[in-house]
């Protein structure tokens, strides 16, 4: 059998800290938090450049990046966000586009998450952009595995019990 791919790493690692009690190998507050730390300045680099990517090309340069770093919150989790506004958007007063990192005192481990996505757009016409949106299928698949574990928990997830 072929490596899964990434999307599906991705949630094995976070199914199996779910079912483990554990982030990143770690089962303390302190030690998840220093993990999260280390992981926004992960994302820094990446989450600039997807931003960037849509000013140039879709904003036409006009747009502004805004990046928090780590920050603590009121309720004594953390967070990272990079948000692009651009003036089209601040006049008819709509969020801007963003890419939030969050690990919020509740929460057993972080999470990311964007400002408003819920639909994704669908044009296709072409078997090449078909295959496109095969990275995009996953994301959303993964997403809502995601967010059917959140609603339960990870023992809906059979690869998990045998993974023991």
């Amino acid at each position: 059998m072929t490596a899964p791919p990434a999307p599906i790493e991705a949630l094995v690692r976070h199914f199996t800290d779910l079912r483990d009690g554990t982030h990143a190998g770690q089962t303390e507050r302190p030690a998840k938090e220093a993990v999260f730390a280390t992981t926004t300045d992960l994302l820094d680099a990446p989450a600039r450049q997807a931003l960037t990517e849509y000013d140039a090309h879709l904003l036409l340069g006009t747009g502004t990046l805004h990046a928090t770093g780590l920050r603590r919150d009121r309720h004594g989790g953390s967070y990272a966000t990079w948000r692009l506004t651009w003036p089209e958007q601040v006049r008819a007063d709509l969020p801007a586009l963003a890419l939030h990192a969050h690990y919020d005192a509740g929460f057993h481990h972080p999470h990311l998450r964007g400002a408003t996505v819920a639909e994704w757009p669908l044009n296709v016409f072409t078997p090449a952009q078909a295959a496109e949106l095969l990275p995009t299928f996953r994301t959303i698949i993964a997403a809502d595995l995601h967010n059917l574990v959140f609603q339960r928990d990870w023992r809906i997830v059979p690869a998990l019990h045998a993974n023991r």
